[in-house]
């Protein structure tokens, strides 16, 4: 077995007093503070409610988790929240949240020039800041917000300069940012009088009465719609009559950065006949993920959980989200089989499949989401024996497991044994217990970001050239 991951035998302290699967199955694994708060943090959509947690609860987790934390870990954590899991308000709340403690408030100057990549977030993070009542701006977070200011230009600032509680100047006159240029003077002069030029988007131009097809076709040509734009808004350019022409070439030259897999999916879902376009623009914004060589078997979810929307508010469940992963990790592995499994809740029973010949892309998404194995919960160390035995005589450099984490094989407390060299569980819930029992998993990575192949790659000494 691989050093990471040693054999281990079943003991209590593997287990936490608290049972998964809304109380009734395994009891959840003992994990470090930090464990938790990352666990809450990166599968997480502030405030909306998941399959077994409401949002405030996982608000108030992570509230009570950061001052039991070092300063150092929650503010790398939060960087990792906004610049790879992408996530826009829990940065920020974990930012304000730090101003609360002794040792977590000193980092929080440097923090929020790091996060703060939108303008409207700085208006974003005076209103968590404000939560429970306007209260004195700290020191930390006054110097952070001004250092901030100087991440915009006028475009960017006009763009979310709304007629809201909590406006940019608002921001401005408490952080008091100094202007580096003659050129910034006149910026921030502008911010404070409200006088910033008026943004050339596409909702401006839409709202003044612009013809839809002339507007899409010239702001796709000017290259002045965004990435995130773009997908959202290709029905609306086949509305208006667009060029399919024009929103392939669009699509050719999107910049995709700070865009997730789901991004496209979900544009993908509405848009059938751009299907094959957007799935290309997806490969190539993420071209540069490593190569994972060898052998690998993922093991995919479909339980009944599963199906939950992965927040109150959101467009995905939690099986979509876990395809979209699998998906991605099929097209840079160099070999993998595919598993799905669920259960019977009553007969405490495993149903497991072997997808022998699974589609690429896209299409592996929906292997996954039409799949019906009955919808109980997932049973790991049966599913896994299943597994083992299923592919005797295969051996994998890697095991990994798409699932929200709640096990089901209680009564029978014995923990899983994966047996790959190497042995992943890809957690797609905020739920604050899991299953990554000490010394049984390599590692447990929480989220649904491209950058659990980056980990993964990290882990294994896999090159990686991805930013």
């Amino acid at each position: 077995m691989s050093k990471l991951n040693p054999t281990s035998k079943a003991s209590k302290d593997l287990f936490d007093e608290e049972r998964l699967a809304g109380g009734y199955g395994m009891r959840g694994a003992k994990e470090s503070n930090i464990q938790l708060l990352r666990r809450a943090t990166l599968a997480n959509l502030l405030w909306e409610d998941v399959a077994y947690m409401d949002g405030k609860k996982v608000s108030d987790e992570i509230a009570r988790l950061i001052p039991l934390c070092l300063p150092e870990e929650v503010y790398e954590l939060a960087i990792e929240a906004r610049k790879k899991q992408k996530l826009r308000h829990t940065p920020l709340f974990i930012a304000a949240q730090m101003c609360r403690h002794d040792g977590h408030r000193e980092m929080v100057g440097k923090l929020l020039p790091q996060i703060i990549t939108r303008a409207d977030m700085l208006t974003d993070f005076l209103a968590l800041y404000w939560s429970d009542g306007k209260v004195t701006l700290c020191n930390q977070a006054r110097k952070g917000l001004a250092e901030a200011f100087h991440n915009f230009d006028e475009y960017q600032f006009a763009k979310y300069d709304r007629d809201a509680a909590i406006k940019l100047r608002d921001v401005m006159f408490l952080a008091h940012p100094k202007a580096r240029t003659e050129e910034e003077q006149e910026l921030f002069r502008k911010v404070a009088d409200r006088e910033l030029s008026t943004p050339d988007t596409w909702e401006v131009a839409l709202s003044a009465g612009a013809d839809k097809k002339e507007t899409w076709e010239r702001l796709m040509a000017e290259r002045k719609l965004g990435a995130l734009a773009m997908l959202r808004n290709i029905s609306n350019m086949q509305e208006a009559g667009v060029e399919r022409k024009a929103i392939v070439e669009s699509l050719k030259n999107m910049k995709g950065s700070m865009l997730l897999p789901l991004d496209f999916y979900k544009a993908a879902k509405k848009n059938s006949a751009f299907d094959r376009d957007i799935e290309e623009a997806m490969l190539r914004t993420y071209a540069n993920l490593p190569k994972i060589p060898g052998k690998t078997l993922f093991i995919v979810d479909i339980s009944g959980s599963m199906i939950s929307l992965i927040s109150g508010n959101s467009d995905f469940d939690r099986k979509e989200v876990a395809g979209v992963m699998a998906m991605l990790a099929s097209i840079q592995c160099e070999d993998f089989e595919l598993v799905l499994t669920s259960g019977s809740d009553p007969k405490r029973q495993h149903q497991s499949e072997w997808v022998r010949y699974p589609e690429k892309g896209f299409g592996l998404v929906r292997n996954i989401v039409e799949a019906d194995l009955g919808g109980g919960g997932i049973f790991t160390r049966q599913c896994l024996e299943w597994c083992e035995e299923t592919f005797a005589g295969k051996d994998f450099d890697r095991i990994i497991v798409f699932s929200d984490s709640q096990d089901c094989d209680w009564p029978d407390k014995r923990i899983p044994k994966p047996f790959g060299r190497h042995n992943y569980i890809c957690d797609v819930s905020a739920h604050t217990k899991g299953i990554n029992y000490k010394g049984v998993w390599t590692a447990e990575i929480s989220g649904w970001s491209e950058h659990f192949l980056t980990f993964i790659a990290s882990l294994e000494g896999i090159e990686n050239t991805f930013e």
